[in-house]
């Protein structure tokens, strides 16, 4: 029968990145120098997650997919998608600002890439006292003023840049330009899908003195201009309770703070879930035994497995997720 599911990290070195993947989220990532992102749950080939716990331990995440199907998946999760993971689950630090860059839709994705497109959500877990976000423009563009500005090198005066803090939440469609600036640390939900366009990069080089690649024309091409959605969410932070911060086609997302014993019962949503340990350590009793999460852990619950008992010890926060 399956089980609660951890995987191995795969930790990605960044030349924007830091060190708070290990010293908040308690993952080490030596030998690398430092790490930018911490992919925990991933069905992309090559980089498929590799199981760490029980019978299936060194097994990949598209094998079971291969083997369990709906049993792992959900059966509407897979009449969707098939053997392929449809989300993508990573920790990110930035100590640089990263670039500013858009994803393709489904639609743009499936004809240049033969993939899916890239919608995302982001939770911050960490911020420096002046830490923002860019989410999208300040003004009303369109393709001709934006080309101006990256002529001119105007860009960052177009952008909407929105100051942070822990517990912030930002949804990010595809065709949003975004960047995720210096001093933040977050949590992103996203497509199963690593195709991104530079847009601008603050004419940054490379470790042998190059400028990084952008990918204007496609950036340009992929950019959603009648978007003027640029707010972070807002949403319930209750105590002890499932409070939701995301519901599209693409993932659910729920935020859980508690110090209390919570029952979850799936029976009606016919898909895997996903816990996102924020801080803290929790107790995951189900049907035929127990599985722990702690800080900078993730978890896979097999959409068979349609309920779960979770116990704090003493207090636990998480994200939940799962493909609505």
């Amino acid at each position: 029968m399956l089980y609660p599911l951890k995987f191995k990290t795969i930790f990605k070195e960044k030349i924007w990145g830091g060190s708070k993947i290990k010293s908040i989220l308690n993952q080490d990532f030596t030998p690398l120098s430092n790490c930018g992102e911490a992919w925990k749950i991933s069905g992309i080939e090559p980089e498929s997650s590799v199981v760490s716990n029980g019978f299936l331990k060194g097994n990949t995440l598209h094998e079971l997919a291969e083997i369990y199907m709906d049993d792992l998946l959900g059966e509407q999760v897979f009449r969707r998608f098939g053997e392929e993971f449809p989300l993508l689950i990573k920790f990110i630090d930035a100590q640089q600002d990263l670039s500013v860059q858009v994803h393709p839709d489904d639609k743009m994705a499936a004809e240049k890439h033969h993939c899916k497109g890239k919608t995302e959500m982001w939770y911050v877990i960490d911020a420096a006292p002046d830490a923002k976000l860019n989410i999208g423009f300040n003004k009303q563009i369109n393709r001709q003023l934006l080309k101006e500005h990256l002529a001119k090198n105007t860009l960052m005066d177009a952008l909407n840049f929105v100051s942070v803090q822990a517990g912030d939440a930002v949804f990010i469609p595809s065709g949003k330009v975004h960047a995720i600036g210096k001093g933040i640390l977050l949590a992103e939900i996203q497509q199963s899908s690593d195709i991104t366009y530079r847009l601008y990069d603050y004419n940054r080089t490379d470790e042998n003195g190059k400028l990084r690649p952008l990918h204007v024309e496609d950036a340009l091409n992929a950019i959603h201009y009648n978007d003027t959605d640029n707010a972070l969410i807002s949403y319930s932070k209750q105590q002890n309770r499932t409070n939701n911060i995301a519901n599209n086609p693409f993932f659910v997302t729920n935020f859980i703070d508690f110090n209390q014993p919570l029952e979850k019962i799936y029976t009606n949503i016919d898909s895997f879930v996903i816990y996102i340990c924020l801080s803290g350590k929790a107790k995951i009793v189900y049907s035929n035994g127990e599985e722990t999460i702690q800080t900078g852990e993730c978890i896979l619950l097999p959409a068979m497995l349609e309920k779960a008992n979770l116990i704090p010890k003493p207090q636990c926060k998480v994200l939940e997720t799962w493909v609505g």
